[in-house]
């Protein structure tokens, strides 16, 4: 996957490994970035719950290399969910 700033032209590219698969409980991912000098150490873990009105998530990201602000994952997070959402969603009128 590739990220790019519209702003600047920057652009870094990563590619995901799934480690741990549970089914309905938690997904464990590795991440390698092709950037040099940033983390090659980088996991994620989704954790599910199921609750009365869906799935709750949990997301927990390891080694996130500094000069990528926690904040922006969690903004890209709430992105990424957002637009699943409008694609699995029912619209109904």
């Amino acid at each position: 996957m590739t990220f790019t700033n519209f702003g600047t032209g920057h652009s870094h590219s990563f590619e995901s490994k799934f480690i741990e698969l549970v089914p309905d409980q938690f997904i464990r991912i590795s991440d390698t970035f092709d950037a040099p000098g940033w983390s090659a150490n980088t996991t994620k873990t989704i954790s599910l719950q199921t609750v009365s009105c869906g799935t709750a998530i949990e997301i927990y990201h390891e080694g996130l290399p500094e000069v990528i602000p926690a904040e922006m994952c969690y903004l890209g997070w709430q992105e990424s969910l957002l637009q699943l959402a409008s694609l699995v969603e029912a619209n109904i009128p």
